[in-house]
This record gives C-alpha cells, sequence and structure tokens, in this order.
C-alpha cells in the first residue's frame, strides 16, 4: 500500500517530527509503507521486514548518493564526505577492507581502560557537582575524546572539533539543506583532517591515523583523500550518535522510573539497557538509499536514482517485530534491532559505541543511588538523520 495523498505526513525537516516521530512512524506503517512524499521527491519504507530487505539489497537499493537527503550531500560525490556509506561493491568492498585493518576488533578491545580513564576524568567533577547537564559534562565528553585520541587529536584542538561537528549536523528551521555554517563546518574539517595526515605520513605515530596511512592489501593503499573522508566520519558519526545513545539511555530509564531502579540494582543489566535504548529510541533514524535503476517495491514502480529512505527509529517501532512496541522493557528480546544498519553496510564502530555506552553507564551507576532528568529543560537536536539530546539538565545522588 502506499500513499501520496498527504505529502507532509512525513517530513524529516519538521521540528515537531524531530521532538517525537513515532506518532508519524506509526501511522506510516498502518497507512503507507511504501510512502511517496511529492515536495521532497522521495519514497520511505517504515516496516521492520521492508527496510531489513532493502539494507540486505544493495543491488536494489543503492548508496551510491549518501545517506542524507540534504540537496548538496545528495549525490555521486557524497563519498568525499560520507567516506564508504556512500560506496557500492566493489568500491565499498575496497575501502571497507583497508579501513579495517586499522579499526581492528583488537584495537577497539585494547581501549576499554583508556575508556575508563577518560570517563572518570569528566564523571568525577560531575558527580561532585550533583547537578551537572549530562550532554555537555559528560556524554558530549567521553565520545570525542575517545575518538580523538584513537586519531591522534591533541586534547587542546578536541572541543572545537566538536563544535564542528555538531555545527555539520545541525539543521535551521525552514532551511532544507545544510546550513551555510554547516558547509564552512565541513571545509574546516576537511583541512583539519589533511594536515593531520600530512603530518602522519611524515611522522609517524601509533595512532588510528598513521595506522590508515600504511593499510594495504595487495599492494592497494588509501589515498589521502579516502583517509580524510573517513576521519570526518569518525568524528561525525562515530562521536554524535554515541553521544546521543548515552543521552538517550539516561533519559528514559529515569522517565520510565521501574528501568532506572532495576540497572541500579542489578549493574549487569546495563548491556540489555543499552540495546532497548537502541531499539526504543536510536540515535540514527533514517539512511537514504537510491533505486539502483527502474524498481519495483512493494508492488509500486520506482524510478532511477529516486531517493528510498529506510526509517530505522520506525522500523525498531514495528509491532510486528517488537510486541509491545512502545514500551520502554529493558528485558525484551532485542535481537532483531537495526540501529546500526544491516547486510554489508553495518556499522564499522558498533563494538566501539557499546563498549563506550557498557563503560559510561557502569561507571556511572556504581557511584550513584538515584537519578532525575529535568525534562522541561531538555533540548532536542535537530537533525533530519540524527535524533538527541543537545542538552539533558540531571541531578544525581551520590552513594
Amino acid at each position: 500500500m502506499t500513499s501520496t495523498m498527504d505529502p507532509v505526513l512525513y517530513d524529516p525537516y519538521d521540528y515537531a517530527v524531530h521532538e517525537d516521530p513515532y506518532p508519524v512512524y506509526a501511522r506510516l506503517r498502518d497507512e503507507a509503507p511504501l510512502y511517496r512524499n511529492d515536495q521532497y521527491g522521495f519514497w520511505a519504507l517504515s516496516r521492520h521486514e521492508d527496510v531489513v530487505a532493502a539494507f540486505r539489497d544493495p543491488g536494489r537499493f543503492s548508496s551510491r548518493y549518501g545517506v542524507s537527503l540534504d540537496p548538496s550531500a545528495f549525490g555521486p560525490d557524497a563519498h568525499r564526505a560520507m567516506s564508504f556509506l556512500a560506496m557500492d561493491p566493489p568500491d565499498h568492498t575496497r575501502m571497507r577492507g583497508l579501513v579495517s585493518r586499522g579499526f581492528t576488533p583488537k584495537r577497539v578491545a585494547d581501549l576499554k581502560g583508556q575508556i575508563e580513564r577518560i570517563t572518570l576524568e569528566h564523571l568525577e567533577p560531575a558527580l561532585q557537582k550533583r547537578e551537572f547537564d549530562f550532554v555537555a559534562d559528560l556524554a558530549g565528553l567521553v565520545p570525542m575524546d575517545v575518538i580523538s585520541e584513537m586519531l591522534g587529536v591533541p586534547r587542546s584542538e578536541r572541543a572545537d572539533l566538536r563544535r564542528l561537528a555538531d555545527l555539520l549536523l545541525h539543521r535551521e528551521e525552514g532551511v532544507l539543506d545544510v546550513p551555510v555554517a554547516g558547509v564552512e563546518a565541513a571545509l574546516e574539517l576537511m583541512t583539519y583532517f589533511a594536515e593531520l595526515v600530512a603530518d602522519r605520513r611524515a611522522h609517524p605515530t601509533g595512532d588510528l591515523t598513521t595506522a590508515l596511512t600504511v593499510a594495504e592489501i595487495d599492494g592497494d593503499r588509501l589515498t589521502d583523500n579516502e583517509i580524510i573522508s573517513f576521519l570526518i566520519l569518525m568524528i561525525v558519526a562515530g562521536n554524535e550518535t554515541t553521544t546521543k545513545l548515552l543521552a538517550h539511555a539516561w533519559y528514559w530509564a529515569a522517565h520510565h522510573g521501574d528501568a532506572a531502579r532495576q540497572v541500579l540494582a542489578a549493574p549487569a543489566r546495563i548491556p540489555a539497557w543499552i540495546e532497548e535504548t537502541l531499539r526504543y529510541d536510536t540515535s540514527t533514524q533514517m539512511l537514504v538509499r537510491v533505486a539502483n535503476g527502474p524498481i519495483e517495491v512493494l508492488g509500486t514502480p520506482i524510478e532511477a536514482d529516486t531517493p528510498v529512505l529506510l526509517l530505522l527509529g520506525s522500523a525498531n517501532r514495528d509491532p510486528g517485530a517488537f510486541p509491545d512496541p512502545d514500551k520502554y522493557d529493558i528485558g525484551r528480546d532485542t535481537t532483531g534491532i537495526i540501529s546500526f544498519g544491516a547486510g554489508r553496510h553495518f556499522c564499522l564502530g558498533a563494538a566501539l559505541a557499546r563498549l563506550e555506552a557498557r563503560t559510561v553507564l557502569r561507571l556511572l551507576v556504581e557511584r550513584i543511588s538515584g537519578w532525575s532528568v529535568d525534562e522541561a529543560q531538555a533540548e532536542r537536536v535537530h537533525s533530519i538523520n540524527v535524533r538527541g539530546f543537545a542538552a539533558l539538565p540531571t541531578t544525581v545522588e551520590v552513594r
């Protein structure tokens, strides 16, 4: 079933959708599982089964135009900013294979102690205050520091990189593209990482940037531009989505008080807390694909190169995949979540995001006996792809 009757039923630029997209998703799943928006010229899939099938069918649903609907980001040059997120095989296979040589499971696992140290550096001052902004004082700092130390970014430059990453994601109300400030931020990031790559080629160290400069498969190596695009992806996607995951876990467990009581009483439930948060309110709400040639979807013909939005946030709330999906239940089976995508584009940083979240939340619940958030003062970010908090005032009871 498709719908063209209401072109504004789902508008990814609408601030009201950013605040709470889930009622809209429910309507899409029920009334228009293949939804057509004539205003922006896209189709959208909202049911779990259909979104998963699209992820696993790159032959029909291509990534070559990137993952964003923004006019300046959508197109054949998207890989310059989005790295292998905007590639199909064989380019995707080559790029991901080379990047994986530097971004290995062992390198991620070896970060555990480092993540604990970084977390405590920010957590202890926050706990001393008892009242703090969970995003500004903790969730927004730890992921940036972890990624920065992996890449070899000096401490003095991290706050500015986070500012640039935030500008790149932010969407101004009524502006249907990357704002001027976001474009300028992208250029600054490109310049910064070009200088970092040049420095590491001349003066190798043990960081991930150096590892990428020497990564090789059968004589094939990454170019400077390929490394730069991947580093931008790391500092934006790898940092921001983990920040949003942490804040969502904190917010929803407090909002649903039973969840907070469960994890405080049994820290072993923290991984389940994280997985249910990923399902209930995932950081990445939507990713774009394009029709790879004329295709038919749910009985409807779609022209070549037409955007097809895969609504991860909706799929994770599909009652066909998760019983009672609007209930926040850390005891549920979450094995079907697609918060990190699926298929060959499954998120390379998923293990790191989960490790960071487990570490931060464990160190928190070990040190407090309760917490609350000021929901009236909480502020959400405004982005067409990412959902999360820009500010989350919180009060803790220290043990």
